[in-house]
């Protein structure tokens, strides 16, 4: 039929042809425009078919996407060493009897009848065992060679101290950015700052080899100037969730952080086969390059603002700033205007504070897992670096899948009303530092029992996947305007862990059962007693310093203004062509924006 119809939901006006209606979707609240003539109706039938032609993909899941693929890239930088370095170690020269690996802490010599309660039987599988020397030489190798330098080609002799120096040394001013990082992202933008974050620490992965081969201490240096630029990255991507993401859609677009851990997941069993086909030099070489590629994808798809994306459909544009009461008029005195920052109620927020005690250990236990899981099952169960890295990756993969489904079900009991926003967040904040915490308990407690310590391992790596529906996304709940900065701030005090940890490792010992099974007690005791103080006092309510005295003028305040934008385009919809007005009954939720969702 050459009929054209409008389909009227909430601040669209969709085109339909009389063909567009055969397949069938429902969505309420809608109105159909025909021949200038309006017509209210329940429920229409509309085509999803036809829909997916007239928008594409759409800008929101590009930039999940890469987002998704970016802290993939910013977690890939970190986690590099904590497998090489099981290869860069030197070994002792006992350290295989014909194809047997004996000096890892489960090992019985073969004819020993007796096992203990640290020990594990002697029929470990030969082919479990670590490969001695990678097969292709490096270009760092090739380098020595030709000036007569020693290759080490036996490994680096560095103890178990420094070792946790080389490890922790990301984290020892890592946290000195994370506030500039929201800052420099509201003043630059998300596009610059961690498009910038990820690029240049990928590039400094190109110096890591030589580095190695000079000093540890120079190799220690790299590391903190690494973990210095990509400590920009996390809060500033805060920023941009505020510009581009409805209210009831943070959640979910907030599982793409997650992408650190399929990040993980990946890398791990990936940079173990390079390292087993070739040499560790290569785990940094593909890093550099890998994170180049992203970067150039990154500079053409992603815009700090839909208003700045040339590339935009108007109805999603049109969708993410009504829903977010943005409006030229506030735009522009966005731009006109310099707003200072409410520091002195940030620094004094309790509910910040309870979110930042649960990110502390949560951080603490992902962190002393993460870091410590190569050499765990290396120096306990004496897998090889292939197995090694497959074991070490796979509770990652698990995490990104729990925190994406778990994200559905806290944005399915926002919506319904069947929990309120806090709830929700006490709820994650529950799984990722409380349950937690009993799973590394029971790790504590696994000695040699190899299925028991890899399963859960898996399970307190996996529930910690909550954090993107509790604490991470109590931030943007609290103070959307200021997200940025509170993730930044969050950042600065949470990721102490990461430098205290490896250290704490490195002075206990990390090569038998009895020096595990401290670091994962210290481990449990801090996940618990940090969810317990979140369960108790964690509040998600916008916070009254999100619309301060500062930062409000005649007119109103700003959040009002916000808020008078969202109820202005949810009641208020033209139609094109015949510019009708249609009345709309919006119902606000607990954090006072409204519910909408996308076409």
């Amino acid at each position: 039929s050459p009929d054209q119809y409008q389909l009227i939901v909430g601040a669209h006006a969709i085109h339909l042809h009389g063909s567009g209606l055969r397949r069938v979707k429902n969505v309420r609240g809608s109105t159909l425009v025909h021949s200038g003539r309006s017509f209210q109706c329940p429920v229409l039938s509309i085509a999803s078919q036809t829909m997916a032609k007239e928008e594409g993909i759409s800008a929101r899941s590009t930039l999940w996407y890469l987002v998704f693929v970016g802290f993939a890239v910013n977690y890939m930088i970190r986690i590099n060493t904590n497998i090489t370095i099981v290869t860069m170690i030197k070994q002792s020269e006992t350290e295989f009897v014909g194809e047997e690996k004996v000096d890892y802490a489960c090992y019985v010599p073969g004819g020993n009848g007796s096992t203990s309660a640290h020990q594990a039987p002697s029929n470990q599988p030969a082919s479990l065992l670590r490969s001695r020397e990678g097969r292709i030489a490096s270009p760092e190798q090739m380098l020595l060679a030709l000036f007569n330098l020693d290759p080490q080609k036996a490994g680096f002799e560095w103890n178990d101290y420094q070792q946790g120096l080389i490890l922790g040394a990301f984290y020892w001013l890592h946290w000195v950015t994370q506030i500039p990082g929201g800052i420099l992202a509201r003043r630059y933008g998300t596009k610059l700052v961690f498009g910038a974050s990820n690029v240049i620490g990928c590039w400094m992965c190109f110096l890591m080899p030589i580095a190695s081969y000079w000093d540890y201490r120079v190799l220690v240096v790299l590391r903190v100037l690494q973990g210095l630029v990509c400590g920009l990255a996390w809060p500033a991507m805060h920023h941009m969730a505020g510009q581009w993401i409805p209210p009831n859609e943070r959640s979910k677009f907030v599982t793409a952080y997650l992408g650190s851990s399929v990040g993980v997941a990946l890398n791990f069993p990936l940079f173990g086969y390079i390292i087993a086909w070739s040499s560790w030099e290569y785990v940094y070489h593909f890093c550099g390059i890998f994170g180049t590629v992203w970067y150039l994808a990154w500079l053409y798809y992603v815009y700090d603002s839909p208003a700045e994306h040339p590339r935009i459909h108007p109805n999603e544009r049109k969708y993410i700033e009504s829903s977010l009461g943005i409006t030229e008029h506030t735009g522009r005195r966005r731009e006109q205007r310099e707003q200072r920052t409410p520091w002195r109620q940030i620094v004094l927020s309790k509910a910040l504070w309870m979110t930042i005690v649960a990110q502390w250990g949560g951080i603490w236990g992902l962190f002393t897992l993460m870091t410590q899981a190569p050499t765990y099952f290396n120096n306990v169960h004496g897998w090889n670096i292939e197995m090694t890295g497959l074991l070490s990756g796979i509770p990652h993969l698990c995490r990104m899948l729990f925190a994406y489904v778990f994200s559905i079900v806290g944005d399915h009991l926002l919506k319904h009303e069947l929990m309120s926003r806090t709830g929700v967040r006490k709820m994650g904040g529950t799984l990722c530092c409380v349950v937690n915490g009993i799973f590394v308990f029971v790790l504590a407690c696994s000695g040699c029992n190899s299925l028991m310590a890899t399963v859960f391992l898996t399970l307190a790596t996996t529930v910690h996947g909550a954090v993107s529906t509790g604490p991470l996304a109590n931030l943007v709940d609290m103070s959307p305007r200021y997200a940025g900065i509170l993730l930044g701030f969050s950042g600065m005090i949470s990721v102490v862990p990461g430098f205290i940890s490896p250290i704490i490792v490195g002075m206990l010992g990390n090569h038998t059962v009895e020096q595990w099974r401290i670091i994962f007690l210290i481990t449990s005791a801090t996940l618990i007693i940090c969810g317990l103080l979140y369960m108790a006092f964690a509040d998600s309510t916008q916070q009254p310093w999100n619309s301060c005295a500062d930062v409000s003028n005649s007119d109103g305040s700003f959040q009002e203004e916000e808020l008078k934008g969202l109820k202005t385009s949810h009641q208020e919809t033209f139609v094109l062509g015949s510019q009708e007005r249609v009345e709309m009954d919006p119902k606000p939720d607990d954090s006072g924006a409204l519910r909408l969702s996308s076409v």
